[in-house]
């Protein structure tokens, strides 16, 4: 009998400390936290995130609020010449499918170079 390899493990919510932690655990075990690894999912979770936040009397700008900075880089990354009006969540589900790899997976790719881009020191007023 095998035993199947360990999972890592998401941290306790208590440990976060911004989105970004958020996303990271979210990268781990992406059907736990996103239905159907579903992008646009995934987009309404972030904005759910924002909304707590904010009735929580938390700041709640981050970088994935509709036209924020990861959308506006996605723009130029994506030479799509113009911050898109349909959001990232959109214009990655678009890319993905043409480049025949599932939008999550195309996502986190993204994400890893918007971070490396920026020196890994997002602008996350929320924590």
């Amino acid at each position: 009998m095998t035993s199947s390899p360990k999972l890592p493990r998401p941290r306790p919510l208590h440990e976060l400390k911004d989105v970004h932690d958020y996303l990271d655990d979210v990268r781990l075990r992406p059907g736990m936290y996103v239905r159907g690894s579903s992008i646009h999912h995934l987009a309404s979770v972030l904005y759910g995130y924002r909304v707590a936040c904010e009735i929580n009397g938390i700041p709640s700008t981050t970088d994935f609020d509709p036209g924020g900075p990861f959308n506006k880089w996605l723009g130029l990354r994506l030479d799509l010449g113009y911050e898109s009006s349909l959001g990232w969540s959109r214009e990655i589900e678009l890319a993905a499918e043409a480049a025949g790899t599932p939008p999550l997976d195309l996502f986190f790719s993204l994400l890893d170079e918007f971070r490396a881009e920026r020196g890994n020191t997002a602008q996350n007023v929320a924590r």
